[in-house]
């Protein structure tokens, strides 16, 4: 099965739900707390041109507004043309670049990992032990198993008799998404993310999966590492373009 952009980002969409959730023409907007970017963010899903655009884009902008919420823009290879552009002279920030991979990952049972159906509090512990997990992400994440509509696993690593690292799955038709992989600094360097990720796949092919994908920012050379390891290619890449709610 060979990747594609548009299929990636429908398995996105599914894998990290929003509670609020809007279709303005090709875009679709979606409203949470405000920690992810990829739960508050408005992404494009038909890179045809829009003549509706700059119209759209203020409307989407109001939106968060509303919502108290900077207006956050993922730019992928699916958005219409002079959408960079326009943000640009709206006066939008440059954030973040985040790099898409995907493959087929050999699956593997490993008698050390728990396959929990919620973030329970050992594990939202470990994901805690990493840097990027601000109050607001670790919130979200303690609702998702009531929004997520597709199978999800929340995998721990016992190592030593420890809690040691984590990672989130979500199994949708043949693909599967992995999260959160995040390892207590003291379990570092050890194989422990390469064995979560193989037992993914084990607990993942057994629903049907047969392609894996992961999403990183482009600046994290360890796990952009891992990922190759694991069979992992990228794909595409995405940015975010943030307008501060102090904007005019």
């Amino acid at each position: 099965m060979q990747a594609d952009v548009a299929a990636l980002e429908r398995a996105c969409l599914t894998a990290l739900p929003a509670p609020r959730q809007a279709f303005d023409g090709p875009f679709v907007v979606k409203v949470f707390l405000g920690g992810t970017g990829r739960a508050n963010a408005a992404s494009a899903l038909d890179p045809a041109p829009d003549s509706g655009l700059a119209a759209r884009i203020t409307r989407i902008e109001a939106l968060y507004a509303r919502h108290g919420l900077p207006c956050r823009m993922r730019l992928t290879p699916l958005d219409p043309p002079g959408l960079e552009p326009l943000l640009q002279t709206r006066g939008y920030a440059e954030g973040e670049e985040t790099v898409v991979h995907a493959g087929a990952v050999r699956p593997l049972a490993d008698p050390a990992v728990q396959v929990l159906d919620g973030p329970l509090p050992a594990w939202m512990a470990v994901v805690a032990t990493a840097e990027y997990q601000t109050p607001a992400r670790r919130a979200e994440k303690l609702q998702m198993p009531e929004l997520l509509a597709v199978p999800g696993a929340w995998l721990l690593l016992r190592e030593e008799g420890v809690d040691a690292a984590c990672l989130f799955a979500a199994a949708d038709g043949p693909w599967c998404g992995i999260f959160d992989l995040a390892t207590r600094p003291e379990f570092r360097r050890r194989g422990l993310g390469e064995r979560l990720i193989r037992a993914a796949a084990h607990w993942a092919a057994g629903l049907g999966a047969e392609q894996f994908w992961a999403q990183v920012a482009s600046t994290n050379a360890a796990s952009l590492a891992l990922q190759h390891r694991v069979g992992l290619r990228e794909v595409y890449r995405y940015r975010y373009r943030i307008r501060p709610l102090s904007a005019p």
